[in-house]
């Protein structure tokens, strides 16, 4: 925080970035001088910090659209499973819904124990998460943890083929490739140990989350090509992975939500929904 004040253009009496196309391998943009997408937002210090971050003209607000858990509906759509889709298909709590079918009980009966491990587990399996490495993260036994992630397999075999299709794909051809075609290498996937397992982890990874990255650069194309037809002194700020963020006249967010919402909704045909999320706010901290 103390570095930010010191960042401040004198030109312009604005905070700036700087956005890299190639600073992170799954094709997420990074940004830096300073990092404006490592801002925190789920402790009262990183609050108090976003409440300082303002429009730069009094008739201004910020507009914050938000991918609603982007990567589980890339997993949805990627692996095929039916049971997955139309829980996202009917808007459900996906982690609540995934919860009560692995411990079979009704979504009322889902403690929210149940749905913390549910949470870890779905985010795992993209991140190639081992059984030791979710029970100590949700803090159970070893045993119990591989168990949990027997019984979500075994609910979601469509799943498990997926994952083990990118890796078979990936040692065949020695790379991935996104949902909209783009390539990355992935070296060490015909090794052995932790070599691989690593290789292993970065090949369902890159389709997952670089498609994703993919779908929101999409969208910021789009966005920047109709937004001022709509809100000509609109302007997008930054983007925070699956989040943009705009400068909006208070007489012009209207227009300018349902621009951004039909762009990001439409960026790419998915099997399931893109849900976007929308908040407004005179300060950062009040679209979250």
């Amino acid at each position: 925080a103390d570095a930010l004040l010191g960042l401040v253009s004198a030109l312009t009496g604005r905070l700036h970035t700087s956005f890299h196309q190639t600073g992170t391998a799954t094709g997420r943009l990074s940004s830096s001088e300073p990092n404006l997408q490592n801002i925190p937002v789920r402790t009262p210090l990183g609050r108090r910090i976003r409440r300082a971050f303002v429009p730069g003209e009094p008739d201004m607000v910020l507009l914050s659209a938000d991918y609603s858990q982007i990567e589980l509906r890339m997993l949805a759509h990627c692996s095929g499973d039916q049971t997955l889709r139309e829980a996202f298909r009917q808007d459900r709590d996906i982690h609540r819904f995934v919860a009560a079918q692995v411990n079979g009980v009704p979504e009322p009966q889902v403690t929210d124990q149940m749905r913390q491990r549910a949470k870890a587990v779905n985010f795992g399996i993209i991140y190639g998460q081992s059984p030791y490495g979710l029970s100590r993260q949700i803090g159970v036994p070893l045993q119990e943890a591989e168990q949990f992630i027997e019984d979500y397999f075994q609910r979601y075999p469509r799943v498990k083929s997926f994952i083990g299709a990118t890796i078979a794909q990936a040692r065949r051809d020695g790379y991935v490739r996104t949902l909209a075609g783009r390539r990355r290498p992935v070296p060490g996937i015909r090794s052995s140990g932790a070599i691989r397992s690593a290789a292993e982890r970065i090949a369902v990874n890159t389709v997952i989350q670089g498609s994703a990255a993919d779908l929101i650069k999409m969208a910021m194309i789009g966005i920047s090509r109709q937004l001022r037809r709509v809100s000509p002194r609109s302007a997008m700020l930054l983007q925070i992975h699956d989040e943009l963020l705009f400068e909006v006249p208070q007489a012009e967010v209207e227009p300018a939500r349902q621009c951004v919402a039909r762009i990001m909704s439409g960026a790419m045909e998915l099997s399931v929904p893109l849900k976007v999320e929308i908040a407004i706010g005179k300060n950062w901290e009040q679209t979250k």
